[in-house]
């Protein structure tokens, strides 16, 4: 299982898919624009076990502005979204107020439809990502990606139900390894975020979700094959939230 991964960018993305799709119960492949969920889905669509979501990657909000009231129009036929979110990091400050804007539309027009899924990315901008959902109550259900925020943010983000997706990478600093012992472990999902991701430089592949397992194993200190149990639960949970939209 694989709940954030972007297949479509893999150097050979179409043996990486057919790989994924034999390999994985589930594949969240998550895009960074439109645009690229048009292609993408045209060119790796079509697998009952493979989710292609429509997104709009902070990092790149400032180059495809443009293409918000696209993505507004994909957000309505699509049962999950996903990238989405807000980058506070100094590369990206230029553009947090565009960025800003955006999410807000996206999360709006989820109200507007019903509710989603949605996979966000809240790099050092964690306060204003729950304070915008906050704002729309009836966005549906938050999965919060490689969450790198604080312990308080942390406690935030959990009590306001948001659901978290980790993987191997998270476990490279100290910083990750103390977030994971205290994410909510009735909504903690696999993912691999690749091929962004590394461990010990080798690209994190899709299928990662029995390492992370063994990592969050140990993090929480209870055994693998309970750990293992347990994202398999959530899983197919936040699946069924999926497949409930429509």
């Amino acid at each position: 299982m694989d709940f954030h991964c972007h297949l479509d960018l893999y150097p050979n993305a179409r043996e990486v898919c057919a790989q994924a799709v034999e390999k994985n119960m589930f594949t969240w492949l998550v895009t960074t624009s439109p645009r690229a969920f048009s292609a993408t889905s045209k060119v790796l669509g079509c697998h009952a076990n493979v989710l292609i979501t429509p997104g709009l990657h902070p990092e790149i909000v400032h180059e495809r502005y443009g293409e918000l009231d696209n993505l507004l129009e994909q957000i309505k036929y699509a049962p999950a979204v996903g990238e989405v979110g807000l980058d506070g990091s100094k590369r990206f400050q230029h553009s947090y107020e565009v960025q800003r804007k955006v999410f807000a539309a996206v999360v709006a027009q989820c109200v507007n439809v019903g509710g989603r899924v949605l996979s966000i990315h809240s790099r050092q901008a964690v306060k204003d990502v729950l304070a915008v959902l906050d704002e729309h109550p009836g966005f549906g259900t938050a999965v919060l990606h490689w969450f790198t925020g604080t312990a308080a943010e942390l406690k935030s983000a959990s009590d306001m139900g948001c659901w978290f997706s980790i993987g191997p990478a998270a476990f490279n600093s100290a910083s990750g390894k103390a977030l994971a012992k205290k994410l909510p472990r009735d909504r903690v999902v696999p993912e691999s975020d690749g091929p962004f991701a590394q461990v010990n430089g080798a690209t994190v592949m899709p299928w990662s979700s029995d390492h992370t397992a063994e990592l969050l194993a140990q993090a929480w200190g209870v055994p693998v094959g309970e750990v293992k149990l347990g994202l398999e639960f959530n899983s197919r949970r936040l699946i069924g939230l999926i497949h409930a939209v429509g």
